[in-house]
């Protein structure tokens, strides 16, 4: 189970960030996201490179297929394990991702659908007339046919993706929060125990982990969690 839990670096400290790989000794997947990446990701990505631990470049990018392009290329040179696009960037946008990460064979491009902080309000404010249900699905499908099979979900949406296209399909679910930890600003949430036994595959977790007085009493204390 160690090898399907990312601890999410979202702080915003160097050293930090570093203390926390060298105590998170049993940890592979560490994901890198905006705030860490924009501040020192250059020196945290060769940390994490040297620790030999894997990295989850999570940037979502999303932007005109030729722009995605060029990103996902120059992220190359990071050697990512798993690399982040919006889906409803559109079916050219997902293609010119792919095309781009060719060359890195174990390189996995994650489309991402609704993020876990949206309610079904929330897309409505922002034109989307579906439910948070309901969009994921269809996101789903659009990455499916232009050649994905690795999507970010909440862990509400685990069961319907895999009833609907396959339990072959990658899931890696953010959103997981323990039983004794807060929600934060996760509106669509599930324990650890609960996103594996729907058929997640990599849990994304931060907070409860990284802010803890002793992460790796934490991050054993999921995974007993798990396994019982």
């Amino acid at each position: 189970m160690n090898n399907r839990i990312i601890i999410a670096l979202d702080v915003d400290d160097f050293q930090k960030a570093r203390l926390l790989v060298d105590h998170l000794h049993d940890a592979t997947l560490f994901k890198v996201g905006l705030q860490a990446f924009l501040k020192f990701g250059n020196e945290l990505i060769g940390y994490l490179r040297e620790k030999d631990k894997k990295v989850f470049l999570d940037l979502k990018f999303k932007d005109i297929p030729n722009t995605v392009y060029g990103a996902v290329k120059s992220s190359l040179k990071y050697s990512p394990h798993f690399l982040t696009i919006h889906l409803s960037g559109g079916a050219d946008m997902i293609k010119k991702a792919l095309e781009a990460a060719s060359s890195e064979p174990g390189l996995t491009i994650l489309g991402v659908t609704i993020l876990t902080s949206l309610t079904n309000n929330d897309l409505i404010e922002t034109g989307i007339n579906l439910p948070t249900d309901i969009a994921v699905l269809q996101l789903c499908e659009l990455g499916l046919k232009n050649g994905l099979n690795a999507f970010v979900c909440s862990p509400l949406e685990i069961e319907p993706i895999k009833d609907r296209f396959g339990k072959d399909i990658i899931l890696v679910t953010p959103g997981i929060r323990p039983l004794w930890s807060a929600r934060g600003d996760q509106k669509r949430v599930f324990t650890p125990q609960m996103a594996i036994e729907k058929g997640s595959d990599y849990l994304v977790i931060g907070r409860p982990i990284t802010q803890n007085a002793n992460p790796a009493e934490a991050f054993q204390k999921i995974l007993k969690e798990i396994e019982n």
